[in-house]
């Protein structure tokens, strides 16, 4: 826990403040979200106006009170992720459900990315839990309302709009169907009311990459941010396209050899948002959660596969990417200067995939490849 109030320090909320600002400057003083900026930097409001519209409650709190919340609901949106994802293995492996699950959570709370989402005060694991309820309460029962909770995520964050390929991959329709016209549906219904900055966003705002920060910048561990960080400015964007689509095969390829893992699913496509986004900060990468809880429970069983998944953990825990954030840097920078993303292929490629129903997802594993 003292990892967590250290990275609180560290970041100080930064982002819940520049939410809050945004918020206040646009429901309470009549400006225009997308012109606000914090005082000092260069960082505004990035998000679609559905999420404008989520986050509206924040014009009538105090800044303290979001930072409160937003803490609050990371570490509940974890607890959640972590129940889901482990409750089945503790189960299994008949542990004591209470004290394993504290455990387990622990190390959630301490894993980089969470400890970042809490100290900025961001929105990471609540859309993870959007995404993550929506495939495994959801998609892998079977049940009709499969693809609301994904749909959700699209709107306020355009990058779960990834775990809609996966229900078209898959063949999921009717999921994939619903998943598209929910997005659709709160999409136009923030337009319907704030007309003005719909019209702002979808055509200026989501084009300017300067408002979310440089490209190079270390915390971005995207392919793009690690392309950024090599001496090939002039085919840098062609180097991406190409790496983004050579990703996406592989990603294709393993998903629908599976399509009943659901939980495999989810983790692959989480990676994939990681690695194929232009700007993938170190907070994001949360989204690689359930890819290690997949790999470290096959310990038993397939050791090559755990060792993966617990070198990841504790490498993207220990805070080493950064000794590579500021000139002269140490040797090997290429390597540990982009730590997530090579964790991040290794993830891709390698995490087991099983074959078993989905419905059986709260059952024992059955990992096989």
């Amino acid at each position: 826990m003292g990892l967590i109030v250290l990275a609180v320090f560290r970041n100080s909320y930064f982002d819940s403040r520049v939410y809050h600002g945004a918020i206040v400057y646009w429901f309470r003083d009549g400006g225009m979200v997308y012109d606000f900026l914090r005082p000092g930097t260069p960082y505004g409001f990035t998000y679609p106006p559905f999420a404008g519209l989520v986050m509206s409650p924040m014009a009538a709190l105090p800044v303290l009170m979001v930072m409160i919340l937003a803490s609050i609901g990371t570490v509940i949106t974890t607890g959640l992720l972590v129940w889901w994802m482990t409750g089945p293995l503790i189960r299994s492996r008949g542990w004591p459900l209470g004290f394993t699950f504290m455990i387990f959570l622990c190390l959630a709370l301490s894993f980089e990315p969470v400890r970042e989402t809490i100290s900025f005060g961001q929105v990471n694991t609540l859309l993870l839990t959007l995404v993550a309820a929506d495939m495994l309460l959801g998609l892998a029962k079977g049940r009709k309302w499969a693809g609301i909770g994904i749909g959700l995520a699209t709107a306020i964050k355009l990058t779960p709009g990834v775990f809609i390929i996966y229900l078209l991959v898959t063949r999921r329709w009717r999921a994939a169907g619903t998943a598209i016209g929910t997005a659709t549906g709160v999409t136009l219904l923030a337009g319907a009311i704030f007309p003005d900055e719909s019209r702002e966003f979808w055509t200026s705002a989501l084009w300017d990459t300067n408002r979310v920060g440089l490209l190079h910048y270390l915390s971005n561990q995207s392919e793009r941010g690690l392309l950024a960080r090599l001496p090939i400015d002039t085919i840098e964007s062609k180097v991406w396209v190409v790496c983004v689509l050579l990703t996406l095969g592989a990603w294709a390829w393993r998903v629908a050899k599976a399509p009943d893992d659901v939980l495999g699913g989810l983790a692959l496509t989480g990676i994939l948002s990681c690695l194929i986004s232009p700007v993938t900060w170190v907070h994001h990468w949360v989204w690689v959660l359930p890819a290690l809880v997949r790999c470290l429970s096959v310990f038993d069983s397939d050791r090559p596969r755990f060792y993966l998944g617990a070198s990841a953990y504790v490498l993207m825990t220990s805070h080493v990417t950064w000794l590579w954030e500021k000139a002269p840097r140490p040797p090997l920078h290429m390597l540990g200067g982009n730590l997530y993303v090579w964790f991040g292929l290794a993830l891709l490629l390698w995490t087991p995939l099983g074959t078993r129903r989905s419905s059986d997802v709260h059952e024992k594993d059955k990992i096989i490849a």
